[in-house]
């Protein structure tokens, strides 16, 4: 790379990072009400997750910084751990983050990064619908003005409670905020559309919030009733950055509890900062590559940090690595950028920061919780067969009813037990058999037996290293298969959509059917 080319590049990842630090503000400080951190910790994330992530990790275009992924098991943890003490609650959480942090680093150590890849969707994105639903029934009371009540499911109950309840001039700043990011992006206006929406939010209700005098404790009347306002309903920070930081206790990090959320921790959040990695890749125009376990590695030291001083967990984050791409970022630099605006923001006017409403930002959640857990989802999964909508609901339901570990663990086992019932032996199931050769230009891969989520892994480990930019074919012999789930097949056409040279083709397909119109649904030997 020239000089010239190096300049352009690092100026059109600066101006890609401000873009980023405008969408990341106030989403960091969002997601850390939301998950019963101190409003600065998301703010710490971020800016340790650009600074010092971009340059140990190798997705060269993704954005780390907190993710509503894990709001659930943070807050989680917060109220489990702090037995009705949230602050000690959040000083264990940081300790929990530690030790998941550690896990973290060993799995990349042990190049156990490329396991995410065996995730099947239908689980993740059955885990993902019950988090937008837990985001939505803890948002939308703060959005109102009142208090949350209750588990997920038990928010249901409570509508009409929290209805009855409503604050309007909490309320007002929260639906003016809503209709802001639902309108914006659908505006005419190319231009306009470029402005992110949740800027747009914070210059009109931030004034609104100083007209109703949020800052001051008073009652008002409207409509001949009461109501209640003050500084609890707006964003509350620290004096500056050094009083922000918070060190962990570790008086319980080895009791149950702990151990269940260090696990949660560990597994889910790598798993979704791994799936956004390989999602990013797939986006990124220059196609790279990236090293899922030097990133895997990058977000364990980075979460060891943030633990260590008070922030929240870290990953990848896809809603703002996408909105990178889009800006046109070039390289890691945008990724250092953001954080250090954020930390510019942060430490010169965080005054500005104190006349955020709390209601704004659960506008913002609510509305990322509803993009989660939309109806599309439900309709993609049954669309995927009624097995793969099982398999989704079943994760969704036991993750409402219970916690994210046993909704993850129930979707998992109901796979493998559809797949035990469809023929697959249990010894198939944990070692497939496939033989890899390659002639002249080309890659072939016979493979035998059932091809599963829970055996793939090696040969497509194999292959992903094996295409080079010389491999024009790689040809996927199916001759001797019995069955291949949906799994298989999207992380096979997934991959092939990052060859640069490479075509992808199945060959002595006939004698498998799939179960439904879907072209990656779950296939088997016709009878």
């Amino acid at each position: 790379m020239t000089t010239k080319s190096k300049k352009n590049t690092i100026a059109q990842d600066a101006i890609s990072g401000f873009l980023i630090f405008l969408i990341a503000l106030p989403l960091c400080l969002g997601i850390s009400v939301a998950s019963g951190f101190p409003p600065v910790a998301g703010i710490l994330t971020a800016i340790i997750g650009g600074i010092i992530g971009s340059h140990i990790g190798s997705a060269q275009l993704t954005i780390k910084g907190p993710a509503a992924g894990l709001i659930v098991i943070a807050l989680g943890s917060v109220l489990e751990l702090g037995a009705g003490d949230p602050v000690l609650g959040y000083k264990r959480t940081l300790a929990v983050g530690v030790v998941a942090a550690v896990i973290q680093i060993i799995l990349a150590v042990v190049r156990a990064g490329g396991l995410a890849i065996v995730m099947p969707t239908s689980v993740v994105h059955g885990m993902l619908a019950a988090i937008g639903v837990i985001i939505v029934t803890k948002q939308f009371p703060v959005m109102l003005g009142t208090k949350a009540i209750g588990k997920p499911l038990e928010g249901f109950l409570h509508i009409t409670d929290y209805v009855s309840h409503i604050n309007p001039e909490i309320f007002l700043l929260g639906v003016i905020a809503m209709v802001i990011l639902i309108g914006v992006p659908k505006l005419p206006s190319v231009k306009l559309r470029k402005i992110p929406a949740s800027l747009i939010a914070l210059l009109l209700t931030i004034p609104l919030g100083v007209l109703f005098h949020l800052s001051a404790q008073h009652d008002y009347t409207f409509m001949n009733a009461s109501y209640h306002v003050g500084p609890e309903f707006l964003v509350q920070l620290p004096g500056n950055l050094f009083d922000a930081i918070t060190f962990p206790d570790f008086s319980v990090v080895a009791t149950g509890a702990s151990i269940k959320y260090i696990i949660m921790f560990a597994i889910v959040g790598s798993i979704e900062s791994l799936l956004s990695v390989l999602a990013v890749d797939a986006m990124d125009p220059e196609h790279h590559s990236s090293d899922l376990n030097k990133d895997l590695l990058a977000t364990g030291i980075g979460n060891l940090i943030c633990a260590m001083i008070g922030g929240l967990p870290m990953i990848s984050e896809i809603v703002r690595s996408k909105a990178n791409i889009d800006a046109g970022a070039k390289s890691s630099w945008s990724n250092f950028s953001h954080g250090l605006y954020l930390l510019l923001f942060v430490a010169l006017i965080p005054g500005l920061l104190q006349m955020i409403p709390l209601s704004v930002l659960a506008a913002m959640l609510v509305l990322t919780g509803l993009r989660l857990a939309s109806p599309s989802e439900f309709k993609h999964a049954l669309h995927m067969g009624k097995d793969q909508f099982a398999i989704f609901f079943t994760t969704f339901i036991v993750t409402l009813a219970t916690d994210l570990l046993l909704g993850v663990a129930a979707g998992l086992v109901l796979k493998l037990i559809l797949h035990v019932s469809r023929g697959a032996g249990v010894a198939h199931l944990i070692k497939g058999k496939a033989e890899m050769t390659r002639q002249d230009d080309a890659i072939i891969v016979s493979l035998h037996g059932p091809v599963t989520f829970t055996n793939f892994f090696s040969w497509f480990s194999q292959l992903k290293q094996a295409v080079t930019d010389d491999i024009q074919r790689v040809e996927i012999d199916l001759k001797d298969v019995t069955l291949m789930d949906a799994t298989t097949q999207e992380k096979l056409y997934g991959l092939s959509n990052e060859w640069k040279n490479a075509t992808l083709i199945v060959h002595n397909a006939e004698h498998l059917q799939h179960v439904t119109s879907h072209e990656y649904s779950f296939m088997r030997k016709a009878h």
